[in-house]
């Protein structure tokens, strides 16, 4: 395992924190998770890359098990029900977890939720066929044991899906029009996997893009971008005309995965 990496990687998102003369300006915190925003709805059986190599580890076996870690409401875990039969879900906002144990219930698929930060609480998870961790691991400064113990808690397969490049690089525009500050370009799903492979796992990465999204701009999303972008509501307008005026984008995301070796 490489120190350089994991401390490469650390350093690179600490780079990503909003400098202080911006927050002390925010009429409140930047860092939301709407949980109407996480809500399993939709269709969850797009064939993507991460999607498929979890698939591929659970199929043919009868009661096969999913541990999301991160669930939110559950997108990733509900995505592979069926086969799986059990769902456990890992995340630090009850909110969220409500969200997972009531969509549980609406497709009859047995679950069981841990609140807290992972790998805090990864010894009141149970170990699972297949453990999928969607859109967190960008939020994670220490990735080796949070990587490790993903893979402990795998029997088969750990499936990882991230964006390319961090998730809020798609907002640095708006960093630089409000408040002319320039976004890193570190780190990378690329980083990512040379510090799963740095630490023994027969790691893959598969990229894929997403079409772009064809819902109109709401209230709620001028809202939701202004508040992390630390704005106070008089610029909801000028937020919202600059949505507008974005051509819109697919998503250039990664799927990080290996079969465990335990």
């Amino acid at each position: 395992m490489s120190n350089d990496l994991l401390d490469r990687w650390a350093d690179d998102l600490q780079r990503w924190a909003i400098p202080d003369h911006i927050l002390q300006q925010a009429p409140q915190s930047p860092w939301i998770h709407p949980v109407e925003k996480f809500t399993p709805a939709g269709d969850l059986m797009v064939a993507t890359p991460s999607r498929l190599r979890a698939l591929e580890a659970i199929e043919g076996l009868a009661d096969a098990s999913v541990l999301d870690v991160g669930c939110g409401g559950g997108r990733a875990a509900f995505g592979l029900t069926p086969p799986a039969t059990s769902v456990v879900g890992v995340d630090h906002q009850q909110a969220m977890l409500d969200v997972f144990t009531a969509a549980a219930e609406e497709r009859h698929v047995t679950s069981r939720t841990v609140l807290g930060d992972w790998p805090d609480v990864a010894d009141e998870a149970p170990s699972c066929d297949v453990v999928v961790c969607h859109h967190v691991l960008y939020n994670v400064q220490r990735i080796a044991p949070f990587l490790q113990a993903l893979d402990a808690h795998a029997h088969r397969r750990v499936v990882i899906e991230m964006p390319v490049r961090h998730p809020l690089s798609h907002m640095a525009d708006l960093w630089k029009h409000f408040w002319d500050l320039d976004r890193p370009q570190r780190p990378t799903a690329d980083d990512a996997l040379a510090i799963a492979t740095s630490l023994g796992f027969d790691a893959h990465l598969e990229l894929f893009e997403t079409p772009p999204a064809e819902e109109p701009i709401t209230s709620l999303d001028v809202e939701h971008m202004r508040i992390r972008l630390c704005l106070t509501p008089d610029r909801d307008a000028e937020v919202e005309q600059l949505l507008r005026s974005r051509p819109a984008q697919g998503r250039r995301l990664a799927a990080l995965w290996w079969d465990v070796r335990h």
